[in-house]
């Protein structure tokens, strides 16, 4: 398919009359990226991005004498946002590197398409649709779409050394679209500059790495970053960790229906050791709640998946359920790997689904006193108030949280007798 006039977001009368306000008096406008990428691979379209060959200020210019809100989001890099009806359409001036430093890009408006493409990174990503939707290929793109083949623009070093995180987009574009094995050369490329990554933002690692592990399998790109030690460049934790768990944790997220987590993925291919993870957190510059996700399961005590009913759920209490439920997904995961040749890993598998079940609906009971009741009991302001309640907490929680509060009131006043 060569011809996206057929296709519902391309038939949208915003983006229609978009194309025809840029396309108009010898300006041109095209869709580009990943709108037409997917559409190609039969795959849903989000976003929709647009260029042209209309200066940002030209841009604005005639949005305005057309009533479409304009948004100069980007201008020094020639991007406007248009809005119509709430759904915004970023625009872009074609453009031209004047000068790269591996991070960021210097660069220069033109009016060239084939130069427009040929400083993209990937041959999928530079593929155009015009104004009538036919498809417009200037550097064999369409080809490497039918072949799902992920490959750079030209010569693969020269488009890295533009910009070291397209190692990163490199392997997961593959991670998304790919097929087989990845370009040789591309491989090669990004072996050669993997310790480039070290320039780039913290941020920006973590994005791209955050992105590949929240493809619908990314096992095949993890292989490939592990075999030219791009992996190790990034993750250094996952070298003696290793990938192994990944495919035996996708296949088991399929069957159960999981939504793919990649901080699920991220503990499949770390260890859980409390101390490197807190570093691996501060260097890549995880969210808090990233990090507490991370913090969690590592501290979190192990199941047995023979234990009882009741004493699952005092270590639910004593623990929290998420990072149990981390421990459990991959104890999981990694037992239906072995299921099919291992009886006993079945009948475990069973056992384990059981408990995380039980995990995922757990509410945490709220213990029924507080320390206004230990000073109400006569107990002055301090760490005995603690104490005391600790204590009772503890005997409750022993006794499976069986005891309401009027019964422990009653304990508390024989305790401070």
């Amino acid at each position: 398919m060569t011809d996206l006039a057929d296709q519902a977001w391309f038939r949208d009368p915003a983006l229609g009359r978009i194309l025809a306000l840029l396309s108009a008096d010898g300006g041109e406008g095209r869709v580009v990226g990943g709108a037409v990428r997917n559409s190609l691979m039969g795959l849903p379209v989000n976003d929709v991005d647009i260029a042209t060959t209309l200066r940002p200020e030209a841009v604005m210019e005639r949005a305005a004498a057309a009533g479409i809100k304009a948004v100069p989001t980007g201008l020094e890099h020639g991007t406007v946002t248009l809005v119509i009806d709430g759904k915004p359409f970023e625009v872009t001036t074609l453009r031209t590197d004047v000068e790269t430093d591996g991070r960021h890009a210097k660069v220069a408006f033109s009016t060239d398409w084939k130069a427009d493409a040929e400083r993209r990174d990937l041959t999928i990503n530079a593929l155009y649709a015009d104004a009538k939707g036919e498809v417009v290929d200037l550097v064999g793109g369409l080809a490497d779409i039918k072949t799902r083949n992920i490959r750079f623009i030209g010569d693969a070093a020269r488009r890295i050394a533009e910009d070291h995180l397209r190692i990163l987009r490199f392997f997961r574009f593959f991670a998304y679209y790919g097929s087989g094995r990845p370009d040789a050369e591309g491989l090669k490329a990004c072996s050669a500059a993997r310790s480039k990554l070290t320039t780039l933002s913290a941020e920006r690692v973590w994005s791209e790495l955050r992105k590949l592990l929240g493809a619908d399998d990314p096992g095949r790109a993890l292989l490939w970053m592990r075999q030219v030690a791009v992996l190790t460049e990034i993750l250094p934790e996952s070298e003696r960790w290793g990938i192994d768990a990944i495919p035996s944790l996708i296949t088991t997220e399929k069957a159960l229906g999981w939504t793919p987590d990649p901080l699920l993925r991220l503990a499949a291919i770390v260890p859980p050791d409390l101390a490197r993870l807190e570093a691996l957190a501060a260097r890549l510059k995880l969210s808090n709640a990233e990090a507490a996700t991370l913090k969690a399961w590592a501290m979190a005590a192990p199941a047995n998946d023979e234990m009882s009913p009741a004493a699952f759920e005092r270590l639910l209490y004593r623990n929290g359920a998420d990072g149990i439920t981390t421990r459990l997904k991959l104890a999981l995961a990694v037992a239906r790997g072995k299921a099919e040749s291992d009886f006993d890993e079945m009948a475990r598998s069973a056992r384990l689904i059981k408990l995380l079940d039980k995990a995922m609906q757990w509410k945490k009971p709220p213990f029924p006193l507080n320390g206004g009741d230990v000073i109400s009991a006569g107990i002055a302001s301090g760490p005995r108030v603690g104490e005391l309640l600790a204590g009772l907490e503890n005997q409750w929680v022993e006794e499976n949280f069986v005891s309401d509060r009027a019964a422990l009131l009653a304990r508390l006043h024989e305790r401070v007798q």
